[in-house]
């Protein structure tokens, strides 16, 4: 699996957005008052509203389930367990060394 996603999180999701985009000229998806896609930031990515979080890195797999499974055979706690949003399906879990990062399939 690699890095294919990069997830933050503002208190103030229009603010941000009007940040971005004045600042370094980004363009977004807008999936709805509690979500944007940033379409144009190099790495694939988006803003979420919500209460200020670390960076969720966001990992890409073909079989959700042989993930959840490796995840957790190597250690990882999983602190979301898979769920259904717009253009997939993911999970959450915390390595052991205490990040949380997540995984997503289409499928």
């Amino acid at each position: 699996m690699k890095i294919d996603y990069l997830e933050f999180t503002s208190p103030d999701l229009p603010a941000t957005k009007a940040f971005f985009a004045d600042a370094f000229g980004w363009n977004f998806n807008d999936y709805g008052p509690e979500y944007q896609e940033i379409a144009d930031g190099g790495l694939s990515g988006g803003i979420a509203a919500g209460p200020l979080s670390p960076p969720l890195v966001i990992l890409k797999a073909e079989d959700l389930a042989a993930a959840l499974t490796r995840v957790t055979d190597a250690g990882g706690q999983i602190t979301k367990p898979i769920f259904s949003f717009p253009g997939g399906r993911r999970f959450h879990f915390r390595e052991p060394g205490g990040s949380e990062m997540a995984v997503w399939s289409e499928r």
